[in-house]
């Protein structure tokens, strides 16, 4: 990427090698797959961007011929609670993961699930931790527990449902597409709620069963609403806000002693726990296309469309 203008602008090339310094390793990438943070990126929509960069922060490739996985999240710092406010996310502004060879550190990089291919696998760090981190860590769901998860449909909210299946738990998923909503349910979800053709989505919702936490990254109406679905002591974790700030009613929070937990991202050990979960259930992502790496354009594009379902992945 040299220019700000969005996905249109990026561009294959050409550059040298990059060589590894004290602590740090080369990953022969064999696989990346793009985030929103990709295509906000190439919009001008994040801060501390600095060009030329390659970008991407998901990759899974072979260092010496081990096969790895690489965590996204470089510096997290000591505190399991907050990252540093020097942490950075591999793909800006250092350079990240849409290349033949990638510089990471050497603590970024584990053994890969052995039942996951590469393009699987690179389908992981970012989005399955995310999600790792806002189901368990923040939102410490338990088995048989219902679990809310709105806009269903993209990379972090479809491992939120993976992984709440996987872990025991009952899904509610709400998505404005019904074929969205049909593989949502192919995937296990025991609820399917269209907020398009259903404008009380909400109270349908409340009324398919006790909530027990909810995974929210709409913002907005949506989270205001949420609040009011969870019982009594519930809990609402978000990690987003792609429709802007929500007006809440203070009353019903208080007095139901909802939890609001915010959530980004994951540390070090969420990352760990994360690819231990995922072989230990076998959980595979939910891929929506793979295109080679020389089609980066129209796989930005299609993510800035959001009509995937899944992770959108690239072949290196």
């Amino acid at each position: 990427m040299h220019e700000i203008g969005g996905p249109q602008n990026l561009r294959v090339e050409d550059v040298p090698e990059p060589s590894a310094k004290p602590g740090e390793t080369i990953v022969r990438v064999r696989a990346a797959a793009l985030n929103h943070r990709d295509v906000f990126i190439t919009q001008g929509l994040y801060p501390n961007i600095a060009l030329p960069c390659t970008l991407g922060s998901d990759g899974a490739g072979e260092v010496q011929g081990k096969a790895v996985v690489i965590d996204p999240t470089i510096g997290w710092g000591s505190d399991e609670r907050v990252w540093n406010s020097d942490a950075r996310i591999l793909g800006m502004p250092r350079d990240g993961t849409f290349a033949e060879y990638a510089c990471v550190p050497e603590e970024n990089v584990h053994e890969k699930p052995a039942h996951l291919s590469f393009e699987e696998a690179a389908a992981l760090p970012l989005a399955g931790v995310t999600a790792y981190r806002a189901l368990f860590t923040r939102g410490e769901l338990r088995p048989h527990e219902t679990v809310l998860i709105t806009g269903i449909g993209g990379g972090v909210q479809t491992f939120v449902l993976l992984y709440a299946k996987a872990a025991g738990a009952r899904a509610v998923v709400t998505s404005g597409s019904d074929e969205k909503l049909q593989r949502a349910k192919d995937l296990g979800a025991d609820v399917t709620i269209n907020y398009q053709t259903d404008p009380e989505w909400h109270k349908t919702a409340r009324k398919a069963g006790t909530i027990d936490l909810a995974v929210d990254s709409a913002g907005g109406d949506t989270f205001a609403k949420v609040l009011g679905i969870v019982r009594p002591g519930g809990r609402v974790v978000t990690y987003g806000g792609t429709t802007g700030d929500a007006k809440i009613r203070m009353f019903g929070v208080f007095w139901n002693q909802i939890d609001i937990r915010g959530s980004s991202m994951g540390s070090p050990a969420d990352f760990r726990a994360m690819l231990q979960f995922v072989s230990q259930h076998r959980v595979k992502p939910a891929i929506d296309r793979v295109y080679e790496i020389t089609e980066v354009k129209a796989a930005a594009q299609r993510l800035s469309e959001a009509e995937q379902f899944g992770k959108i992945v690239l072949r290196v």
